[in-house]
C-alpha cells in the first residue's frame, strides 16, 4: 500500500495520468471516498494516461461511458445505485475488455477481484488536500502502484 496528498484537482488530475500508463486490459480500479473527494479527476487522469479518446465525463447519470484508446477505458459511477441493484448492469463482462474504473466501487464489492487497483480518497489539512492510499492485488496494479511511488512529484 503507498500514500499520497494531492494538493489541487490538476495534481489528482496529473496522478491518474501517470497511473494510467501503467495500467493494463483486464485490471479493475476501484475507487472509493466522499462526494466530492476526486474520484472523478483521477478517473479522468487514468483515461487521459490511457491514451482514451474524446471528452472524459463523469458517468453520474448514464452510469457507464466507454472510451476508446489502445486499451478500452470503462468509465462507471454507482452513486445513484443501491447495492442490489449492481447486479444488473452486467459489469462482469466488461472486466477483461479493458481497463475498468469504478466509482462508488464499495457498492460492487462482489465483482471486485484481482488484477485489482483499490483507491481510496479521504481529505487532507488544506481545502484542496486529498490523501490517497493505494493498494493493489496482481502483477499489473502492483507494477502501477509502484511505479506511480517513484515517480510521484506533487506540484
Amino acid at each position: 500500500m503507498i500514500t499520497i496528498t494531492t494538493h489541487s484537482e490538476d495534481d489528482t488530475f496529473e496522478g491518474g495520468r501517470r497511473l494510467g500508463r501503467y495500467l493494463r486490459r483486464g485490471d479493475l480500479v476501484a475507487l472509493t471516498g466522499e462526494l466530492g473527494s476526486g474520484k472523478t479527476i483521477l478517473a479522468r487522469g487514468i483515461a487521459v494516461g490511457l491514451d482514451a479518446q474524446g471528452y472524459i465525463a463523469s458517468p453520474t447519470f448514464t452510469l457507464i461511458r466507454e472510451y476508446q484508446g489502445p486499451t478500452p477505458v470503462y468509465h462507471v459511477d454507482l452513486y445513484r445505485l443501491e447495492r442490489g441493484e449492481v447486479a444488473d448492469l452486467g459489469l462482469e463482462e466488461l472486466l477483461d475488455r479493458g481497463v475498468t474504473v469504478i466509482e462508488w466501487a464499495e457498492k460492487a464489492a462482489d465483482l471486485l477481484r484481482p488484477p485489482l487497483l483499490q483507491i481510496e480518497f479521504t481529505p487532507g489539512s488544506g481545502l484542496e488536500d486529498r490523501i490517497i492510499r493505494f493498494s493493489a492485488e496482481g502483477p499489473g496494479p502492483l507494477a502501477a502502484v509502484r511505479a506511480l511511488a517513484a515517480a510521484w512529484t506533487p506540484a
